[in-house]
């Protein structure tokens, strides 16, 4: 514990280690600083543990060399090159002394350490993550954020992402692309430039977001030409898009359909109300922590910069205050929800029928005028020379765009 030499038996082999600077012993944290604290009366001093009996009287036992051990490597867990083998107990009680420890604040170390459980443990270090509105903590802890590697569920509504963020590469990356099953990124002045920087991995070397299956890009700039770039999701099931530019009709309805196969629900989804959407793991304490860090900047300045940001990036202090005003002063609840699913074989089967019946009605003259100018669209469409066509057809497999997109990556 003092510094000096150290050997380590590893393989039959006893070797020194060098080039180690050990953490020297800490004061003891406050009771407020976890709350998974266990034992309010436990002090992390020397050897011994601090308790009172049933009379009152302090008294003193010794820590057990597990104790001992498990305090040592969380205080020096920066030297720890993996922990991929270790039981998810002893990572959970390890996990515990580290936050307690507020390694976790640390910038210098926390990106490694975080890296550590998240290789070793996945989904138990943290399952879903929910920055719905905190847009100064995804900015501040961006790069821890990135090294939570299992995510099913990724919260980024009114982040302030825009067409370029440096997350769009982590979405996609392969090491969520079998996990992740839901994303919200909703509220982001996210336009149909922005998904298709998004999607440009996925449409072109055909890797990222291999399980999303629900995805909210609601209160976006985002047209019925855009929808084409998500045709590359193969499980996507349930899309909002309320807020949007798109308006619901039978065009909007039909585009769907054929790009991705979803309908529309007559009733507003209970999966994109927010009421689901929570931080789930062991490091949910964590990203408390971070949040309640940053909070001590003084007021009055972090108002300015946080109002200076938003003009540069959005240009207007108007847009800015209806954006971040969504769902809190009960906009969000008066537009109208444009949810749309993936509906089994025998539900659509059944809405075929309906549709049919209504329209050999003679009561409904609609039918026919629609009729009528689908025949009229055809014939235009059948007169087209055949160059024409190939040049339409081919315009949507690669355009200039997506090539330049793809050279970046």
């Amino acid at each position: 514990m003092d510094n000096g030499t150290i050997y380590v038996r590893e393989r039959g082999n006893l070797r020194r280690v060098g080039d180690i600077i050990l953490a020297q012993p800490k004061p003891p944290p406050s009771s407020s600083s976890s709350c998974r604290r266990t034992n309010p009366f436990v002090l992390r001093k020397e050897h011994f543990i601090f308790t009172y009996n049933e009379e009152g009287s302090l008294r003193y036992t010794t820590k057990t060399l597990f104790d001992l051990t498990l305090l040592f490597v969380a205080d020096n867990i920066h030297h720890v090159d993996s922990l991929v083998g270790f039981p998810d107990q002893i990572g959970d009680r390890l996990f515990v002394a580290a936050e307690e420890n507020r390694v976790f604040l640390n910038p210098d170390i926390s990106q490694k350490a975080l890296k550590l459980f998240s290789d070793a443990y996945g989904d138990l270090l943290l399952s879903s993550l929910c920055l719905r509105h905190r847009f100064p903590l995804l900015h501040e802890r961006i790069t821890e954020i990135k090294t939570f590697h299992s995510l099913k569920s990724l919260d980024l509504f009114g982040c302030r992402l825009g067409d370029d963020h440096d997350l769009f590469r982590h979405l996609t990356s392969t090491s969520l692309a079998s996990s992740l099953t839901q994303l919200f990124i909703g509220g982001n002045h996210l336009s149909d430039v922005g998904l298709q920087r998004l999607t440009a991995p996925i449409r072109m070397m055909r890797k990222g977001l291999d399980s999303l299956e629900l995805l909210d890009v609601s209160y976006n700039p985002i047209s019925e030409m855009g929808l084409r770039y998500l045709k590359c999701l193969p499980k996507l099931a349930k899309l909002d898009a309320s807020g949007t530019n798109m308006k619901l009709g039978t065009g909007l309805k039909t585009t769907l359909w054929d790009i991705l196969g979803l309908i529309h629900s007559e009733k507003p989804l209970s999966t994109f109300d927010h009421s689901g959407c929570k931080t789930e793991g062991w490091a949910e304490q964590v990203v408390n922590q971070w949040e309640t860090s940053g909070c001590q900047i003084p007021k009055q300045k972090k108002m300015e910069e946080s109002r200076a940001s938003a003009l540069r990036f959005f240009g207007r202090q108007k847009f800015v205050r209806e954006l971040l005003n969504v769902g809190e002063n009960g906009k969000e609840t008066n537009m109208e929800k444009l949810h749309f699913y993936k509906p089994t074989a025998n539900s659509h089967l059944k809405g075929k029928l309906d549709a049919s019946t209504t329209c050999l009605q003679v009561s409904n003259p609609t039918c026919y005028s629609r009729k009528r100018k689908q025949e009229s669209r055809k014939s235009d469409s059948s007169h087209q020379s055949p160059l024409t066509k190939a040049k339409s057809s081919s315009s949507l497999v690669l355009t200039a765009e997506d090539t330049d997109l793809l050279n970046s990556y």
